[in-house]
C-alpha cells in the first residue's frame, strides 16, 4: 500500500514538474575576437588617422612651437660656435667635430621622441633642423674650413641624405624629406666640389635615389624640386666639358631620361584622368633644357647638321614615348602633351635644316598631321596646334617666297613662289575637311583661305609672265591684265554663287570685285597709261554689267 501511494506521489510529482518545466536559455556566443590587423611588409606603416578639424590653439601649441623651438636650437648652436670661435676657445677641427655632434645629438633626441612618444611635431621639427644642421656643418667643414676633403665631404652629403630620406620614408614626412634628399643633391655645392665628373656622379645617385622615393611615397613634388636643384649643375658641368661630346651628350641624354622617369612614374604609380600640373611642368622643362643644351653644344663647335639632328632625335623620342602612353593607364593628356612637344620640336628641326619651299612643305605636313590626328582623337587642342602651324607656313610665304609686293614686281624665284603658294593652299583645303563648323566658322575660313590662295597664285604668276621684277619694275600689260582677271574671277564667282545658291561664294565674288574696282580706280589710274588705263576702265566695265545683268536675270528666274 505504501509502495503505491510513495509511485502515486512519483508521478503526480513528475507531471507537475512537466508542466512547471521552462526550456533552458540558449546562451549568446560571445563576440568574435578582433581580427589581428596584419601590415604589409615593406614601405611605411602609416596610421589611420581620422582628419580632425585644427583649431588655432593646437596649431599654435602642437605645430609652431615645435618648429620655433626647432629653429631655436639650431640658432642657440650656431652663436654658441660663433662666440667661441671669436673668442678663440676652440680651433677649426674642433668647431666642425662640435658641430657633427651637436647636430647628431639632436638627430638622437628626435628618434628617441618618435620612438617612445609617436609621431609628434616636436620630433619632425628636432629631425628636420638636426638634418639642416649636419648639412651646415658640412659646409663649414669643407668650403669654409677645409678640414675635410671633397671626397670624403661628398661621402658624409651621401650618409646624411640617406640618412635623411630614410627618416623621410619611414616617418612619411614631406618636410624631412625636403631637408635630406635635395640637400644631397645640391652636396656638391655644399661642398664646394665645383664642376667635375664625380660631383655630377653623385648628383645622378641622389637623382635616382630622390625618384625612387617619390614615386613609393607619391610626393609629386619632389620630382620637380630635383630638378631644380640638379639642372644647374648639370648646366656647369657641360659648360666645364664642353670639349668632350662624346661624354657630354650621353650624359645629358641620361638626365633627360632620369626627369622624364621622374615625370611620368608619378602618373603610372597614381594614375588620374587630368594632367598633374607638376608633371606637365617637368616634361615641358626637361624638353627644353635637354635639348637647348644640346643643341648649343653641337652648335658652338661648328657641327651644324649634328646640332639639328639633335633638335629631331629629341622630336622623335618624345613623340615615341607620347604615342606609347596613349594605350596605357595613364592620363591621355600626357601622351598629348609629349606628342605637342615632339611637334613642336620638330618644327624647330625643320626650320633649322630646311628652308624656302621645303619648310613650307615640312610646316603645312605639320598642320595636316596634328588636324588629322586631332579629329580622330576628338582633340581641339590638336586642332589649333595645326591651324598654327599652317598659319606659320603662310606667314613664311608671304615673307620670303610670295611676298604681297610680288603684285608688282612679279615673284623673286617664280619656280619657288609658286610651289609654296600652292603647297600652303593644298593644306588649307586639305585641313578645311577635317574641321567643324563652330564659332567661329573654322571650316569656311580654311576653305576662303585656300581659294583666296589660289587667286593670289593666279594673280602672281600673271603679273610675272608679264616681265616684271624688281630690277624692270611694274609693268602695263600685267596690271591690265591682273585689272581684268580679279574682275572676271569676282564675276565668275557671284555667278556660280547665284546658281548653286551659296551665299559665301556670292560674298566672295563680290568681295574681289570690290578689290578689283579699288585696284582700277586707286592704282591704275595713277599708274597706267593712256591706252592701258582706258582698257582696264572698259573691261571693268563690261564685267560689271555682264554681272548685273546675270545677277538679275537669275534672281528673276529663282523666284518664278
Amino acid at each position: 500500500m505504501d509502495d503505491t501511494r510513495l509511485e502515486t506521489i512519483e508521478r503526480r510529482l513528475a507531471h507537475v514538474e512537466r508542466l512547471l518545466a521552462v526550456e533552458p536559455s540558449r546562451p549568446v556566443p560571445a563576440p568574435p575576437a578582433p581580427a589581428e590587423v596584419r601590415r604589409p611588409l615593406g614601405g611605411p606603416q602609416r596610421a589611420e588617422v581620422t582628419r580632425q578639424e585644427i583649431t588655432l590653439e593646437e596649431l599654435l601649441g602642437g605645430r609652431v612651437l615645435a618648429w620655433l623651438g626647432g629653429s631655436a636650437v639650431v640658432l642657440g648652436a650656431t652663436f654658441f660656435l660663433v662666440m667661441a670661435i671669436s673668442r678663440g676657445w676652440i680651433d677649426e677641427p674642433t668647431r666642425v667635430v662640435l658641430a657633427f655632434l651637436g647636430s647628431t645629438a639632436l638627430l638622437a633626441v628626435a628618434l628617441w621622441l618618435h620612438e617612445r612618444k609617436g609621431q609628434t611635431q616636436a620630433s619632425l621639427a628636432l629631425a628636420a633642423a638636426a638634418i639642416a644642421s649636419l648639412y651646415v656643418s658640412l659646409v663649414v667643414g669643407t668650403a669654409v674650413y677645409g678640414v675635410i676633403g671633397e671626397a670624403f665631404g661628398l661621402a658624409i652629403a651621401a650618409l646624411v641624405g640617406a640618412v635623411g630620406a630614410t627618416i623621410a620614408v619611414r616617418w612619411s614626412s614631406q618636410v624631412v624629406a625636403g631637408v635630406g634628399i635635395l640637400g644631397a643633391l645640391l652636396g656638391p655645392l655644399l661642398v664646394d666640389a665645383g664642376p667635375s665628373s664625380a660631383s655630377l656622379a653623385f648628383m645622378a645617385i641622389a637623382l635616382v635615389a630622390a625618384v625612387a622615393v617619390l614615386v613609393w611615397q607619391r610626393w609629386p613634388w619632389l620630382a620637380f624640386g630635383s630638378f631644380l636643384a640638379g639642372v644647374p649643375q648639370l648646366l656647369a658641368w657641360l659648360e666645364n666639358e664642353h670639349d668632350r661630346l662624346v661624354v657630354a651628350l650621353p650624359v645629358l641624354a641620361l638626365f633627360w631620361v632620369l626627369y622624364a622617369i621622374a615625370a611620368l612614374a608619378h602618373e603610372v604609380r597614381v594614375p588620374t584622368p587630368s594632367l598633374r600640373t607638376s608633371s606637365a611642368l617637368l616634361l615641358l622643362a626637361d624638353a627644353l633644357v635637354v635639348t637647348g643644351a644640346g643643341w648649343t653644344l653641337l652648335h658652338d663647335r661648328g657641327h651644324t647638321l649634328a646640332s639639328t639632328a639633335w633638335v629631331l632625335g629629341a622630336a622623335a623620342a618624345h613623340l615615341a614615348i607620347g604615342l606609347a602612353t596613349l594605350r596605357t593607364s595613364i592620363s591621355r593628356e600626357i601622351g598629348a602633351l609629349l606628342i605637342a612637344l615632339a611637334t613642336a620640336l620638330s618644327a624647330v628641326g625643320f626650320a633649322l635644316a630646311l628652308s624656302g619651299p621645303a619648310l613650307v612643305v615640312g610646316w603645312a605636313v605639320h598642320a595636316a598631321v596634328l588636324v588629322w590626328a586631332g579629329r580622330r582623337t576628338q582633340d581641339e587642342r590638336a586642332t589649333y596646334a595645326g591651324i598654327a602651324f599652317l598659319a606659320l607656313a603662310l606667314g613664311h610665304v608671304l615673307v620670303f617666297e610670295a611676298p604681297p609686293v610680288a603684285l608688282a614686281h612679279g615673284l623673286p624665284d617664280t619656280a619657288r613662289g609658286l610651289v609654296a603658294i600652292a603647297v600652303v593652299a593644298i593644306a588649307a583645303a586639305f585641313i578645311s575637311r577635317f574641321t567643324d563648323g563652330g564659332e567661329p566658322p573654322t571650316r569656311a575660313i580654311l576653305l576662303t583661305v585656300a581659294v583666296a590662295l589660289l587667286v593670289y597664285l593666279a594673280s602672281v604668276a600673271i603679273v610675272d609672265a608679264s616681265g616684271a621684277s624688281a630690277t624692270t619694275g611694274t609693268t602695263q600689260s600685267g596690271q591690265l591684265l591682273l585689272s581684268a582677271f580679279w574682275s572676271a574671277t569676282g564675276v565668275a564667282a557671284v555667278v556660280a554663287g547665284l546658281v548653286t545658291n551659296r551665299r559665301r561664294l556670292r560674298f566672295g565674288g563680290l568681295a574681289l570685285i570690290a578689290i578689283a574696282i579699288l585696284k582700277v580706280f586707286l592704282v591704275d589710274l595713277a599708274t597706267l597709261e593712256s591706252i592701258y588705263r582706258a582698257g582696264s576702265f572698259v573691261a571693268l566695265g563690261l564685267l560689271l554689267i555682264g554681272c548685273a545683268f546675270a545677277y538679275q536675270r537669275i534672281q528673276r528666274e529663282v523666284r518664278t
